[in-house]
């Protein structure tokens, strides 16, 4: 606003007037963002940038409601990560408490973390923020996929999508959905090892999650899955350029359309490794893999067939 007095104890004026203003009369132009001389009318400074905030308060209480400083956002937690928690063991000065009161902080603590969750949704949203860090944990998949799968599992079930449906499997869903948004070369078949369900519900719950929540999923490349397989059962370079060429080739004719891409890599590995002469069994292919034999069979004999690929003898 003008008429805001700065406290310069002395600045030099660009303008074209008497060269120096005193400081008593320079004010800033929040519009503007100018310092203007009241004395003189010129501008001494222009093009100010505001490094302060663009809302108002004129309360402490409307200060820290506005403010947005702090933690960042995470899906994992009910509450968003908003809410602090009360530590058990230092006080705000970082003193360690005594035996009585690390008591009553522990109560305390209990007592927050029931508040914490008060509806159906967000006692089942914490349930599943345990059970996803489970599994990505145990899959070594990167940490961002916990914080993107907690936010589909927390759409689906603001959505009432998780009602009547297994828990493990509508997380095993939001992982897989994840991993592909991510572009994370998993299978659906590896991430459901790891729960109750099965395959089967988890397929069914990861469709249901796609359709509903209009998710666009993006194409994943078989060519992805190669070198994870190929190192996990210490084939040569050689079988991975040949898989990665039959792959290319069966995606240029369209073949790869609506198929499992791990699938597709472990197939096009077996036929690599056939012609090559280092042999490995469907079975040993399809355990790197996380897929199934008859899963690598099916695509096998499609990818022969369709692409002409002449085999010696077994």
């Amino acid at each position: 606003m003008v008429g805001e007095e700065i406290p310069f104890d002395e600045y030099e004026s660009v303008g074209s007037g008497s060269g120096k203003c005193p400081p008593e009369y320079i004010v800033f132009d929040e519009e503007r963002g100018e310092y203007i001389c009241t004395l003189t009318g010129e501008v001494v400074e222009e093009t100010i940038i505001d490094t302060g905030p663009e809302w108002r308060a004129y309360t402490p209480e409307e200060r820290t409601r506005r403010s947005r400083v702090g933690s960042p956002l995470t899906h994992t937690l009910p509450d968003y990560g908003i809410l602090t928690t009360i530590s058990s063991y230092r006080d705000a000065s970082g003193r360690k408490l005594e035996a009585r009161l690390r008591i009553e902080a522990s109560r305390l603590r209990r007592l927050q973390a029931k508040l914490r969750t008060t509806t159906s949704i967000e006692k089942n949203i914490e349930q599943a923020a345990r059970e996803i860090n489970r599994i990505v944990e145990t899959l070594k998949l990167p940490r961002n996929i916990i914080d993107s799968a907690m936010m589909i599992y927390r759409q689906a079930a603001e959505k009432g999508l998780v009602r009547g449906r297994s828990l493990e499997s509508m997380v095993a869903a939001a992982i897989y959905a994840a991993c592909r948004i991510h572009n994370i070369p998993i299978s659906i078949d590896k991430i459901s090892e790891y729960v109750k369900g099965g395959r089967k519900e988890v397929a069914r719950c990861y469709r249901l999650i796609v359709r509903e929540l209009q998710l666009r999923m993006p194409i994943v490349d078989p060519t992805r899955y190669v070198s994870r397989i190929v190192s996990a059962l210490k084939l040569s370079p050689a079988v991975e350029r040949r898989a990665a060429e039959i792959l290319r080739e069966a995606r240029r004719r369209g073949l790869t359309a609506g198929k499992d891409p791990a699938g597709l890599a472990a197939a096009a590995i077996y036929i690599a490794a056939l012609e090559l002469g280092d042999r490995r069994t469907q079975k040993e292919i399809a355990a790197a893999a996380g897929v199934t034999e008859v899963t690598v069979r099916n695509r096998y004999k499609e990818l022969v067939q369709k692409l002409n690929i002449p085999l010696p003898a077994q």
